[in-house]
Order: C-alpha cells, then sequence, then structure tokens
C-alpha cells in the first residue's frame, strides 16, 4: 500500500461506463445554510427527472470547516493529525445527510455516504491524504436501484490503518473527479459561487472575462498558481482519465466554462488565458550555502520525507565558495519545515535561513505562448511600469510566475504593458511612472481614432521638418501665438462661428488656400500633437 502512496492519479483501471451519469458537486457557498440546500436538492431532482442517473458531492455548509479548526487550535496548539481529520470530516457528512432528507420530502429516494462508505481509498497520510483507489460497488447498487447518490467530498478511509482521512483543502473537487472517472460520467459538474473560469479574478480585476473553454494544462497551471476556482490535484485526475469538466454557477443560469482536451476546445490557442495570484505562499533563503555537489539534494530531500510542498527555487552564482538558496512553500508548511531547517543548515554548514511570509505569486498561463515569443517580457514591462520589483521567476511551457511583494498583488494583477510602437510615438522611456504610461494610452487611442479617419496619418509618426524649414518655423510660430488644445475642447459652436466668419470674407486665391490648407492642422492631429509634448 505504501508504494501507491506516490501514485499521481488513483488506481481506476477496472472502473465502468455509466450512460447518462452526471456526478454535481456544490462548494460551500452553494450549501451556505439550509435554503440553499432545498435549492440544491431541487436542482438535483430536477436533473433525475431530466432522465440523468445523479451522484452529488457536497461539502461542509459555509464556515462550517473553519469553524472545527479553530475549536481543534482552541483545544490544543497542535492538534493531533488522526483526531483532527475525524473531527474536520463532520462538517461534510452533515450537509450531505440534510440534503438527502430535502430530497425525500421532494418525493425521490436519496442515500447519502461517508468517504469510507462510497469506496474513497487513500494513504496513510493525515490532512492531505492522496486518493490511490475507488471501490464504488455501492454507489452502483444505488444507481441501479434509481437513487440520488449523495456523498460526502474531502474525505477517505486508509486501507492500512482503517482511519479516516481528509484530502486538504479543495479536497471535494478530488472527491468529485475521482468518482466521475471511476464511475463512467458523462460529465462532472463543479458548482460554485461564480459563473465560470474568469481570466483573472473579478474581485480584484473588475474587467475580467469569463472564459467558454480552456484545456486541461492551462486549468492546472491557473489552479496550481492560485486559482480558488477548483484544486488543482482534481484537474490531474480529470485529464489522466479523460472527464470532461464543467464550472458553473450555483445561483445564476449559465452555460460556465469547459474544461478539456486542447485540440478539442479550439484551433487557435489564446496567447494568455488568465492572470492568477496566490497569496498563501512563503519564502524561504538559505544563506551562504557551501557550493558543494549534494548540499541543495540533501535540503530537498529532508523537506519532501516531512511532506512539504516546494513551488519556486532558484539558486544564486557562487561568490567565494558559498552560494544562496531560495525557494517558496505554503504557509501552512512552515512550522513543520522550521525544526527541519535548522537541523539541515548546521549540517551542511550554512550561516542561517531567512523565512519571507510577506509575498504573493502572480502568474500568466495561456498555451499560446508556445508560439508567440516576447510574453515574458511583456508582462516584466507591465510590472515595471506599476513599480512593482520581482524577486523570483519561474517558467513552464505555458506559463510565466514571479513572486513578488504581498501589498502589490492587487497592482500587479491591474499592471498592463504599453506597447512598443506607442512609447516610440511618444518618446517616453519604460522606466517613467505608471501615471505617463496612462497618459500615453490616452495618446495612442486619440492617435488610432487618427489613424481610422482614413484622411492622414497619426501626427506622431509623420518625420519632423528639419529646423529652419518652413513648415517648422510655422509651428514655432503657431505655438507661440496660440497653445495646442484636446480636439475635445473644441467645441461645435466655435468651429461653425469660425466657417461662417470665413464664408463672409473674401475669397482667398488657389495658392493661399493652398498655403493655408497646408499650414492648419487639424482638431485630431493638434490633441496627437499635444498628448506627444506632454
Amino acid at each position: 500500500m505504501a508504494s501507491l502512496a506516490f501514485e499521481p492519479v488513483p488506481a481506476l483501471e477496472g472502473r465502468r461506463r455509466t450512460p447518462g451519469l452526471i456526478v454535481m458537486k456544490f462548494g460551500g457557498t452553494s450549501v451556505g445554510d439550509t435554503e440553499k440546500l432545498k435549492r440544491v436538492a431541487v436542482r438535483l431532482v430536477s436533473a433525475r427527472e431530466a432522465g440523468a442517473k445523479v451522484v452529488a458531492v457536497l461539502s461542509a455548509m459555509g464556515s462550517t470547516t473553519d469553524e472545527l479548526i479553530r475549536l481543534a487550535h482552541e483545544v490544543s496548539p497542535t492538534p493531533h493529525p488522526r483526531e483532527y481529520d475525524m473531527l474536520v470530516s463532520t462538517g461534510e457528512r452533515i450537509s450531505n445527510a440534510l440534503c438527502a432528507m430535502a430530497i425525500h420530502d421532494l418525493g425521490h429516494e436519496a442515500v447519502s455516504f461517508t468517504g469510507s462508505q462510497a469506496g474513497i481509498v487513500t494513504d496513510a497520510s493525515h490532512t492531505k491524504a492522496k486518493i490511490v483507489e475507488v471501490r464504488a460497488q455501492r454507489i452502483h447498487e444505488a444507481l441501479d436501484a434509481n437513487k440520488i447518490v449523495l456523498v460526502a467530498g474531502f474525505q477517505g478511509v486508509s486501507t492500512s490503518t482503517h482511519d479516516v482521512t481528509t484530502l486538504g483543502r479543495g479536497g471535494s473537487d478530488t472527491t468529485a473527479v475521482a468518482l466521475a472517472a471511476a464511475l463512467g460520467a458523462d460529465v462532472c459538474e463543479i458548482f460554485t459561487d461564480v459563473e465560470g473560469v474568469f481570466t483573472a479574478d473579478p474581485r480584484l480585476v473588475p474587467g475580467a472575462l469569463k472564459l467558454d473553454a480552456i484545456s486541461y494544462e492551462e486549468m492546472l497551471e491557473m489552479a496550481a498558481s492560485g486559482a480558488k476556482v477548483m484544486m488543482a490535484r482534481s484537474i490531474e485526475i480529470a485529464r489522466r482519465y479523460g472527464v470532461p469538466l464543467r464550472v458553473r454557477s450555483t445561483f445564476v443560469d449559465g452555460d460556465g466554462t469547459w474544461i478539456g482536451e486542447e485540440d478539442a476546445l479550439v484551433l487557435e490557442k489564446a496567447i494568455v488565458s488568465g492572470v492568477t495570484h496566490d497569496t498563501s505562499e512563503a519564502k524561504v533563503s538559505i544563506v551562504g550555502v557551501p557550493d558543494r555537489p549534494g548540499v541543495a539534494a540533501q535540503v530537498f530531500r529532508e523537506l519532501a520525507r516531512a511532506g512539504v510542498n516546494i513551488d519556486m527555487i532558484v539558486q544564486n552564482a557562487s561568490q567565494d565558495g558559498e552560494a544562496a538558496i531560495s525557494f517558496t512553500l505554503p504557509k501552512t508548511d512552515v512550522p513543520t519545515a522550521r525544526p527541519i531547517l535548522d537541523r539541515v543548515c548546521g549540517e551542511i554548514g550554512a550561516r542561517r535561513w531567512e523565512p519571507d511570509e510577506a509575498i504573493a505569486k502572480i502568474s500568466l498561463i495561456g498555451a499560446g505562448m508556445k508560439s508567440h515569443p516576447g510574453v515574458a517580457a511583456d508582462m516584466f514591462d507591465a510590472l515595471a511600469e506599476a513599480g512593482i520589483n520581482i524577486e523570483i521567476i519561474s517558467t513552464s511551457s505555458i506559463r510565466v510566475s514571479c513572486v513578488i511583494r504581498r501589498g502589490r498583488a492587487r497592482r500587479a494583477g491591474r499592471a498592463r504593458p504599453v506597447p512598443a510602437p506607442l512609447r516610440r510615438a511618444c518618446r517616453r522611456p519604460l522606466s517613467e511612472s505608471a501615471s505617463s504610461a496612462r497618459r500615453a494610452r490616452s495618446a495612442a487611442s486619440r492617435s488610432s481614432s487618427c489613424a481610422r479617419g482614413a484622411t492622414s496619418t497619426c501626427a506622431c509618426s509623420r518625420p519632423r521638418a528639419p529646423p529652419g524649414s518652413s513648415s517648422a518655423s510655422g509651428r514655432s510660430r503657431r505655438r507661440r501665438r496660440r497653445p495646442s488644445l484636446p480636439a475635445t475642447s473644441i467645441s461645435s459652436s466655435s468651429r461653425s462661428g469660425r466657417a461662417r466668419r470665413a464664408s463672409s470674407s473674401r475669397t482667398p486665391s488657389p495658392a493661399a488656400r493652398s498655403r493655408s490648407t497646408s499650414r492648419r492642422p487639424t482638431a485630431s492631429t493638434r490633441a496627437t500633437r499635444s498628448s506627444c509634448r506632454r
């Protein structure tokens, strides 16, 4: 059994398909109180009446799990892992039993199972166990009896110790996807409090857009980089067994976001599908590490044995026979890593190690990065324009991640790079302030409107006249006589007044008209020149 503890996905080779089966998972906000539980029961009954076989995985109601964790730490500063799992697993049992009661009142048969009763078999690791097998015989029997099946998420049972185990925060997603894979469901629907997967967190970026579809690879990177909509391990299982996923809102009708194979979704991949941020990690720096082979292996092997998850790693160049190693890990793993790092630093001869919990990780994810160069440069430009310093950089084929200060996470999520042609047109160096960048973007908008007129090109892109020429001296005289004004400040009445005065005066000669036309700029040209001078 111990050899299965490190399997990347659960063993589901003996699974059979169940045509017409839908697995539906509801998060804590979806079942936050008894009225919401009743609405979930109505949705499950409606799916059953439409002819589908239904398996539902429910999380604990609202903040029940947080309250149980608080009680555990009030009783003990370091709760025993086995008893901790026994306690926090009760929240899901409550919500599933209550929902089954509501379904019975609606005239349908339902049965609720704990994780162990449903056949969710895990390894012996408490608080973050891994599913190694799904024995779904009891679920099949209930479905054959035309019952709606409700399974408590987030939990399972270890066959080696027969103890209740939990899968870690967000583990109900993993339970639902593992059941969908084991039962051969047509789709696994994840119901939450948002309408789908967005390009960024709508709470930080109000203009974030909902994605209609996204690949397993992109969703996996987003989940691992801080997106809270789904747990990363659930995406791994869905990709391995080809389970179609659909993220939907519990409270608003809509199509949601489909998650599936990359080639089956779109022909042309988006360059960037989403921006994520994660403030749940800490950075550890080991200073004065002896520069010899095997030191890094010794450090990270000891951390791995304790179950500490390492994310980003960077080692600087050696100076005077010493280097520095920095890496990120979940903040919840810092207490576990602390005694290990104290001991290992002494063994390898490092001077000290320093924890830093005031960091955030911001990431760009998109399958189109594979074929579009320059995405990382654009990201670094945007952070530079926002005055944000980068501490660690990590990349994959479809992801670029940067570690920054936690207080800058919101600003980083909204940062946008100024396009290079615009920077050249407005003569603005990249290192200037964000306010200068906003003025440059405003100038770009006016320049684009000038170009769309199809009557002339933008004044910013025209070659400048040499000093002393007639056009250059004419511009100087005009600037001395009358400063340029934005196009919006010139009212239609003033333009019409000038037109009436011009028509009432003596008709100029063709040569004078030509000189006047060549020397007088249009309103849009004056606005663009004014923005460039600013």
